[in-house]
């Protein structure tokens, strides 16, 4: 007979052991350097090799917790603020002319007031030549002091021509509210897509301009918003739910850190029918808003569940005026849930594990609903939007050098000196058809996924030995899903002529421009409005299921 014995090790000698531990690695990897940088082959750059070391041992941890050097620290402000100065444009990679090129101007910059559009081809800034540099190169050459004047040479694809402009480069806020209007049945629409600085008061005011303006409800954006700050979140909540309501609590292993948020003002409105659009790209601050709402019964959560980024960060100094933005905390929501969809293993290598939604515990709302922790909110309504077909993907990603959608959008600009209003405007047959022509004789290609899996399945039927006998039939299906371009340019022309038209609207009217222009054919819109023309299901989906 054998018998375990279980004994504790004291805290006091755990603590030792593991102190001692850090001082050993600490030392190990000091001398480490010492002998790279004495005797190794080549002379060795410290701020790359110790860099790289630095960020290979945060990578191990979770992809939140991040190092930035004193010449990366004005990434971080600008994720935090949204603030940066520059020109205010975004400018992507053209894989046909292997250059940056403008993909978007912000509406009032000194880049849409310098007249750049869509597809201009970035040839020189201040007399450096940008050929063939990366966007990351090109854009740390925009940005610079403010009130700072630069040369910039462009190409414009339509013309072939080179132009010259002088910018003046200035502090650019980008807008946390692109777009918001009320919509049909006199229902307000607020997009909002980052929680950065003063978003809150961005929110609050397009809310009380439109309740001013007699709206009878609510949609409120969430969409793709990956996240920011904690107390933007609350600052937002508090607009629709009492003061003095915990919203939001963050617990971690440093108790003085440890955070409650609570509502601290009078709300503007806790009664206005309100729904939270959110997808899997809706993440951290934007899971406390809509988590708080859902816990409180105060809105009506709609789309598909969202991302699960339950941990909360915080900013430490660092010296050499870098800064380390670190994983502290796990948030819970309002009655207790922890929404974190992955746990970070850092032992034996490191690993991470999904939550299982067969584990997950029940809490209960403030009406009693029943809400679980799984990862990330479930809605209160799923509904699923259209998904992209393989083909509009690599249209819009430009896969194998082929710029052709980039191209017939440049042209498109250049030959409309302006178009119809954003909500209205929309592609004509004719010109869908100039399109899928210019596809078809550009010789685009892409990866069907059809044909992948039907290769997969050859390949194991072959392994097994089932092949020989059903030869014929993998034949036939080989034909009818053969690549046919054309075939797949009109199977899906509403979602790729809708791909074109948000383009095409933002080069006129901005990002707030494609944002309405995309809202006529939204799935998820058209439930939210639906829903919220009928008072008596919007009211019964807040109340707990009778047993």
């Amino acid at each position: 007979m054998y018998l375990l014995l279980l004994t504790a090790v004291p805290v006091g000698a755990q603590n030792k052991d593991h102190n001692l531990d850090v001082a050993k690695n600490l030392d190990v990897m000091n001398a480490i350097y010492k002998y790279l940088d004495m005797m190794y082959v080549d002379t060795l750059d410290a701020n790359e090799v110790i860099g790289n070391g630095i960020d290979a041992m945060l990578e191990s941890l979770d992809p939140y917790t991040t190092y930035y050097s004193e010449s990366d620290v004005n990434k971080l402000q600008t994720m935090i603020t949204g603030k940066y100065v520059g020109v205010g444009m975004m400018i992507r990679w053209n894989n046909e002319v292997k250059n940056a090129v403008v993909d978007e101007p912000y509406e009032g910059t000194p880049s849409a007031q310098a007249g750049l559009k869509k597809g201009d081809v970035i040839l020189s800034i201040d007399g450096e030549s940008m050929k063939g540099k990366d966007t990351e190169y090109v854009s740390k050459h925009l940005r610079g002091d403010a009130g700072t004047t630069f040369e910039l040479i462009f190409r414009r694809p339509s013309t072939g021509k080179q132009m010259k402009v002088k910018i003046t480069r200035r502090a650019i806020q980008t807008p946390s509210v692109p777009y918001y209007g009320i919509q049909q049945g006199n229902i307000g629409y607020i997009n909002l897509n980052s929680f950065t600085e003063n978003s809150a008061k961005d929110v609050r005011r397009a809310f009380i301009e439109m309740k001013e303006k007699g709206i009878k409800g609510l949609v409120f954006d969430l969409r793709g918003n990956g996240g920011g700050s904690e107390q933007e979140a609350v600052d937002i909540v508090n607009m629709f739910v009492r003061k003095g309501l915990l919203v939001v609590s963050n617990r971690g292993k440093l108790k003085r850190a440890n955070h409650d948020y609570k509502t601290t003002v009078e709300p503007i409105d806790t009664l206005m029918p309100l729904v939270v659009l959110v997808n899997n790209g809706t993440a951290s601050a934007s899971e406390i808003t809509s988590g708080a709402l859902q816990d409180f019964d105060r809105a009506v959560i709609l789309g598909t569940r969202t991302y699960g980024k339950g941990v909360a960060q915080m900013t430490m100094d660092l010296p050499y005026n870098g800064q380390l933005k670190l994983t502290t905390n796990k948030w819970y929501t309002p009655c207790g849930r922890c929404i974190q969809a992955i746990t970070y293993k850092h032992a034996n290598g490191g690993s991470t594990e999904e939550k299982a939604d067969s584990l997950a515990k029940v809490f209960y709302t403030m009406h009693g609903r029943k809400v679980k922790d799984v990862g990330g909110i479930i809605p209160d309504i799923e509904v699923k939007a259209d998904s992209m077909p393989n083909i509009a993907y690599y249209l819009a990603m430009a896969k194998d050098s082929n710029e052709v959608l980039l191209n017939y959008e440049s042209d498109y600009i250049a030959k409309h000196a302006s178009i119809a209003p954003a909500s209205e405007f929309q592609l004509s047959d004719t010109d869908y058809e100039e399109f899928k022509q210019r596809v078809l004789k550009s010789g685009f290609k892409y990866d069907r996924e059809s044909e992948k899996y039907l290769k997969n399945l050859k390949d194991l039927a072959k392994f097994e030995g089932y092949y020989d006998g059903a030869k014929a039939d993998f034949d036939s299906l080989e034909k009818k899903l053969s690549h046919n371009v054309a075939r797949d340019l009109d199977y899906n022309k509403k979602v790729i002529k809708r791909m074109i038209e948000n383009d095409i609207v933002a080069s006129y009217y901005f990002q707030k421009g494609s944002i309405q222009n995309s809202l006529r054919d939204d799935k998820q819109m058209k439930e939210a409005l639906k829903l919220l023309g009928d008072n008596a299901r919007y009211q019964q989906i807040l109340q707990p299921q009778k047993k």
